[in-house]
């Protein structure tokens, strides 16, 4: 059906045929050399992409979009039209490429978040006000159908795109963090914390300067999500080593799902670790 569309699709001005194009210079730039990229662009724009991907070893992955969802709250017409404008980013490219190049999209929902705040209009109000400052995942069920609010949520967010026939792949922060599939990429974080302080502390106020780190430990005395400023680090050892309002110095692996990252360095850490080229 997206086949044969690529002269049209190179020139329309819809907004999300210009992401197209900005995504597939991107990809080019981020596989290819220089030369490569020159001889890869003039294959594609004559309509031959199927043989870009078979001269070009680097361009037969796939390319991947992401959606991120936030599992403190049920999915909205927000959450549909973020997943619906990625989706049409999607058919763009597809349709620029002649649908040859290989696409995925994930849902990637953050239930590794701390709860910070009893959502209104939910059962059980007390329940979740007891479990504040835990993952989401960790958070009591307030409807009792699922083993935690996060897998709840993550359950209505699935059905909610289902039902309008989204093609994506859903991703959990939690299993991602707990499995390690995030721990290389979370050591090269703690490798470069300096640095990476150094990009975020300029745009914070004074008073979240003051005790922000780009790593959120999991309390292991309460399993809370804390923010607390990371005193020490061991980058040989793999640590961080915090005050623990409920434990006194504390110290931890960054690995295997004991800590989560601040939103920013999070993801920037998940386009690293998935190889994300869109979002």
């Amino acid at each position: 059906m997206l086949q044969n569309l690529e002269p049209i699709a190179r020139d329309a001005r819809s907004w999300p045929f210009e992401q197209a194009r900005n995504l597939l210079a991107h990809v080019l730039k981020k596989r290819l050399s220089d030369a490569e990229r020159d001889a890869a662009r003039l294959l594609i724009d004559a309509g031959k992409t199927d043989e870009a991907l078979a001269t070009f070893e680097a361009l037969r992955r796939p390319v991947i979009l992401e959606t991120g969802y936030g599992p403190s709250g049920l999915p909205h017409m927000g959450t549909f039209g973020e997943v619906a404008r990625t989706t049409m980013v999607r058919n763009a490219f597809r349709a620029l490429t002649g649908d040859h190049w290989p696409t995925r999209l994930i849902a990637f929902s953050d239930d590794m978040d701390g709860l910070r705040k009893v959502p209104d209009g939910l059962p059980n109000a007390e329940m979740l006000r007891e479990d504040l400052h835990l993952p989401l995942t960790r958070v009591r069920d307030p409807f009792g159908t699922h083993d935690s609010f996060g897998a709840h949520n993550n359950a209505r967010l699935r059905a909610f795109l289902d039902s309008f026939g989204f093609d994506y792949e859903f991703m959990s922060s939690t299993e991602h963090y707990r499995s390690g599939r995030f721990d290389a990429v979370l050591l090269r974080v703690l490798e470069r914390f300096d640095a990476i302080m150094a990009v975020m502390l300029p745009t914070l106020g004074e008073e979240r300067r003051a005790t922000y780190s780009s790593f959120l430990p999991i309390s292991p005395v309460t399993g809370h999500v804390l923010q607390v400023p990371t005193l020490e680090r061991d980058v040989q050892a793999g640590t961080i080593t915090f005050d623990d309002p409920a434990g006194g110095r504390t110290t931890v692996p960054v690995t295997g799902g004991h800590v989560k990252l601040q939103w920013k360095p999070d993801w920037a850490m998940r386009w690293t670790a998935l190889d994300i080229d869109y979002e």
